[in-house]
């Protein structure tokens, strides 16, 4: 058997360069970059109906941003574009990228088949190493079905919701219904 290994690691500088002269999302992991996969109808209406739904929750207490918004998570060398994200309070820029905010209070990912094991494990433990995060979304591409991974005094844990319940989450307060995010998306088999 033999070990895999990097042959070769980028600075988070050459990222930010590759990035500019990119036309795609590119994601940083651990000094390697990646292309972000494009989604599909149902995974961007979801997405929409996600931030439409977590703004007429959330009012005015808090912002919420598209896709476009990058978040950087120095713990993790993680740099990427989620779905949808929340900042409750004063944005915070890296130093080291203006453009990248450090403290969501709330991420969203809207899983497809190329990326729900990902997002559902390494990545989500690497947004649970944000001090400011209080819960992540995972939005199902396959059912009417959203995980909520909430932030507690004793770690984290999960509630999973389906359709005809209302996903409730007290930091930050919002709820919103799971037949409400789904209207109109046909599902992804």
């Amino acid at each position: 058997m033999t070990t895999a290994r990097r042959l070769r690691t980028h600075s988070y500088a050459q990222y930010l360069k590759v990035l500019g002269d990119s036309h795609i999302k590119l994601e940083f992991i651990e000094g390697e970059i990646y292309a972000m996969a494009s989604g599909t109808p149902a995974h961007a209406q979801l997405a929409a109906q996600a931030i439409v739904l977590l703004k007429q929750s959330l009012g005015k207490a808090c912002a919420v941003f598209t896709s476009d918004l990058k978040i950087l998570i120095e713990r993790a060398a993680l740099a990427t574009f989620p779905d949808a994200a929340v900042v409750c309070g004063p944005q915070a820029s890296a130093d080291k990228d203006a453009n990248a905010l450090t403290n969501p209070s709330v991420l969203v990912e809207v899983t497809s088949p190329s990326t729900e094991f990902y997002d559902r494990g390494e990545k989500l433990k690497m947004y649970q190493q944000l001090p400011s995060l209080k819960a992540v979304l995972l939005v199902s591409h396959r059912a009417r079905r959203v995980t909520l991974v909430r932030r507690t005094a004793s770690g984290w844990d999960e509630l999973d919701y389906r359709g005809g319940e209302v996903v409730a989450c007290t930091e930050p307060n919002f709820q919103f219904s799971v037949d409400d995010l789904y209207e109109g998306v046909a599902l992804e088999a």
